[in-house]
């Protein structure tokens, strides 16, 4: 198949060799859990348990909240401990609602639905328990999966990707997933494929997966499933990069896959769709690379949603050295914590202990203007420039240059010779002008509001004018009349 050339890119060194040769092991069941009612993209769930209550695996804890938003089911048997904030996944170290479930150690799951034949569903019904089963994106995104299908199905979706790139230092969870569990990863995709209704279903994988790429060549054999072998490059597991690649269409700029008739998966979030359609299992666990030079014995886990980090690096040996930053996710795009009492979400591809010596140490100086970072890029835009209008204060001007395009992967960051955290300025500029644009929503609202209660008021003065006006012509026409009655009566 022809693979399209990927514009800038970077070849960080990929560290993998720490964790690709041991297969996937189950974490023994934590004490406690601490189920974050926020990680996937939209509105927190919300619960429907109290505290005391006792609860079977699988059995739904918190209701999915709108549109895009998400179930969260119990990840083992127990007893709800508390309702209240824990620590968040998240470099603020700040608490988040959350839901603490204290393991009875029976691990005992509720009724499930199996069903023998999948594709005898309608498109609609898987769906509908695609949604019901918790799944969110799991490489990264965690986009509601039914809601894209819905989406997909609607804007006439007509190639299916499903990413297996996994471009990021360190991780080899998707591999792994790919080399042991691939005849469930493929028929989930192809109940994803027939739930959208797609035409052409590719499976990228890059060419530093040899096992993973002959295991899932092996079990699509027999099926309409093409995998595709790309070039190792970071961002190729990127959606707009392996777009680009496998079929040489760009996204729009503020646009999304579906408008191109694409529609992109990841290959660990077809396992999870294969496990509840066929299964009715929800998405209750996850396979998350634990590695870094600090960790005695990096490994891929398979871990329960909501188990502390703390309990990941514990199994896997401890630390070798006291690490120098903690990364969940991949050193390039995953976030930075400090605290290892925070649980494992849906999200969490992996758990990295980096050394001094991995991060480096190096101080920024001022930019040189080499343009390294304007080659680096995926997107074609001018990190530099992006970068010292943001630095001014000039975030009109940073938008104008693109950065809502920005995918934030770091290439531009990794290059960098002066050592400039270009892409913290991308993000710390986002978020000011998502804060931005929250206010002005707010503003808008509350003019609205303003405006609402004034022409109410307006009307109701004016109702009370013409009641008022009423009443005196009647009055007035009261008085008429008794005076042409008095009037006529004098005459008589």
């Amino acid at each position: 198949m022809k693979l399209f050339d990927l514009r800038g890119g970077v070849h960080p060194e990929g560290k993998k060799d720490l964790s690709a040769d041991r297969p996937i092991r189950a974490l023994p069941l934590p004490k406690r859990l601490y189920i974050s009612l926020q990680q996937h993209i939209g509105a927190p769930a919300s619960p429907v348990v109290s505290v005391g209550e006792r609860v079977l695996k699988g059995q739904l804890i918190a209701a999915a909240q709108g549109a895009v938003s998400a179930p969260i089911h119990a990840p083992t048997s127990g007893i709800i401990a508390a309702l209240g904030d824990h620590v968040a996944p998240h470099p603020s170290g700040l608490q988040v609602p959350a839901i603490t479930l204290e393991s009875d150690g029976e691990d005992k799951w509720i009724a499930t639905q199996a069903v023998d034949d999948p594709f005898a569903l309608t498109p609609e019904d898987i769906a509908a328990r695609v949604g019901a089963a918790g799944i969110v994106g799991l490489g990264g995104a965690t986009f509601p999966a039914a809601l894209k299908l819905n989406l997909s199905r609607n804007s006439g979706v007509q190639t299916l990707i499903m990413n297996g790139g996994e471009c990021e230092p360190y991780l080899t969870c998707d591999d792994h997933i790919m080399r042991e569990r691939a005849g469930e990863i493929i028929e989930g995709i192809r109940l994803i494929a027939y739930a959208v209704s797609a035409k052409e279903v590719l499976v990228g994988i890059e060419d530093n997966k040899p096992e993973a790429i002959a295991a899932m060549q092996a079990a699509a054999k027999e099926s309409a499933v093409k995998i595709v072998v790309m070039p190792s490059m970071y961002p190729m597991g990127s959606e707009k990069q392996i777009i680009q690649v496998l079929t040489g269409k760009e996204i729009p700029a503020g646009g999304r896959p579906a408008d191109i008739g694409v529609l992109v998966h990841n290959v660990a979030t077809a396992f999870a769709v294969q496990q509840a359609i066929r299964y009715g299992k929800p998405l209750i666990s996850r396979i998350a690379t634990v590695s870094g030079g600090a960790i005695k014995q990096p490994c891929n886990l398979e871990v329960l949603v909501g188990t502390p980090v703390e309990e990941l690096i514990a199994y896997t040996g401890g630390y070798t050295q006291p690490a120098a930053r903690l990364v969940l996710g991949g050193p390039m795009m995953g976030q930075q914590f400090t605290h290892t009492d925070v649980p494992v979400v849906k999200g969490t591809s992996g758990v990295l202990a980096l050394t001094s010596k991995e991060i480096g140490q190096a101080e920024p100086s001022p930019c040189i203007r080499c343009s390294t970072c304007v080659r680096a890029c995926p997107v074609g835009l001018l990190p530099l420039e992006m970068a010292s209008r943001i630095r001014a204060s000039d975030l009109a001007s940073a938008v104008a240059f693109g950065l809502k395009d920005c995918i934030a992967c770091g290439s531009c960051s990794y290059v960098c010779p002066a050592n400039i955290p270009l892409v913290h300025y991308f993000n710390y500029a986002k978020g000011d002008l998502a804060a931005q644009e929250r206010a002005k929503l707010k503003q808008e609202a509350t003019k609205k509001l303003a405006d609402a209660r004034n022409e109410r008021m307006a009307r109701i003065e004016r109702e009370r004018a013409e009641a008022m006006a009423k009443r005196k012509a009647a009055k007035e026409a009261r008085e008429r009349a008794a005076a042409a009655a008095k009037a006529a009566t004098e005459v008589v």
